[in-house]
């Protein structure tokens, strides 16, 4: 299973991918304009792998002049559909198609490990303007809560390390990341729990045995929660650096 693969899987879940996967908090964009030094009403952002336009959306509602930057076609058509005011263009952050020093953030939310920093950061670079921020962020299952770890453990036993891809930007190119850490938790259905658990790309390309991995999970996850529902608690990583002035 190659990396590329599992990016290119998205496109196939879109609609279960908008509906099931969890939104950023409040304290996250408030994060954000605190480390870019201004508000995010009137800046000029462009979300890359924007998806469904989870982040966009929420971005464009803080008065936000985003685009979507998408290179997969269900993903962007999903956004579209739900997001019309919302111009999404098709591109990846290996080869942005935006001119240069246009933009005052430039966001990945969930999606800068589908990156190769060696061409995305000397993109970033190019695209902000000088002073401009680069925010990556991610929604990670927050493993100090003992359910959400042993769910964690099955997994990892079950398929081997590293079904979660996440990377936290390194320094490079002179650019120079700071990081924060934000908890936060929401209460949903079991059975949007375990569609979010299927949107993951581990399960979208088909690896053998994720059918019945996810009808074990919901009995187990049945006995533990009667009641049919989840508090799912994540832990928001939000890594942070700025366009040199000079």
């Amino acid at each position: 299973m190659t990396t590329e693969s599992r990016a290119r899987s998205f496109s196939s879940a879109a609609a279960r991918y908008a509906a099931a996967r969890p939104p950023y908090p409040p304290a996250l964009f408030d994060a954000l304009e605190e480390a870019a030094g201004r508000p995010l009403r009137g800046a000029r952002i462009a979300d890359v792998g924007a998806g469904t336009g989870i982040a966009t959306a929420a971005l464009q509602a803080l008065g936000a002049r985003v685009l979507a930057v998408e290179p997969g076609e269900g993903m962007a058509a999903e956004l579209r559909r739900r997001h019309p005011r919302v111009p999404v263009v098709r591109g990846d952050g290996n080869r942005l198609p935006l001119a240069s020093g246009c933009l005052d953030l430039l966001t990945y939310a969930q999606s800068w490990h589908w990156t190769d920093p060696a061409r995305s950061v000397p993109e970033a670079l190019r695209v902000l303007r000088p002073g401009g921020t680069l925010a990556v962020w991610s929604n990670d299952p927050d493993v100090s809560v003992p359910w959400i770890a042993g769910q964690q453990a099955r997994i990892e036993a079950r398929f081997g390390p590293g079904w979660y891809i996440n990377e936290r930007p390194r320094a490079e190119a002179g650019l120079e990341f700071t990081t924060r850490l934000l908890t936060w938790s929401r209460r949903i259905p079991l059975d949007t729990h375990l569609a979010k658990l299927s949107t993951h790309s581990l399960f979208l390309v088909g690896a053998p045995g994720t059918d019945a991995f996810l009808a074990e999970e919901r009995a187990r996850l049945r006995e533990q929660f009667p009641d049919g529902w989840v508090e799912e608690h994540y832990v928001v990583d939000l890594s942070v650096a700025h366009r040199p002035r000079g």
